[in-house]
């Protein structure tokens, strides 16, 4: 079973920036398309940035421009740059493959406060 190790995610302040790491424990890392996500109280998880194998990367029109995803395959490790962080930007954050997930890891939470 495929297993998602989220970290990096802690209290900021308006402005701030925050970097996400994700290590996915499967040998074909490198074949998997893959997404962050997050989860705001009260809402429904939704995607935040996405790529799959040979394409750009896409982002949800509320963070794009702000944050940048990227990925280490030798490491199998995927980051989420994330800056000029706002308020809205609160939430628990997962990685997971793109399209059809898996099982979710704990994921990592995000605060943005004065």
């Amino acid at each position: 079973q495929v297993q998602f190790v989220e970290s990096g995610g802690g209290l900021v302040q308006p402005g701030g920036s925050l970097r996400l790491s994700c290590v996915v424990s499967t040998s074909g890392f490198s074949f998997l398309a893959m997404g962050w996500y997050r989860q705001a109280p009260g809402r429904e998880r939704e995607l935040v940035a996405g790529k799959a194998i040979g394409s750009s990367t896409n982002y949800a029109d509320s963070v794009k421009g702000r944050f940048t995803m990227s990925r280490d395959n030798a490491k199998r490790t995927v980051y989420l740059q994330m800056n000029n962080l706002k308020p809205e930007d609160t939430a628990v954050y997962y990685c997971n493959r793109l399209g059809s997930t898996w099982d979710w890891g704990q994921g990592t939470q995000v605060t943005v406060s004065s």
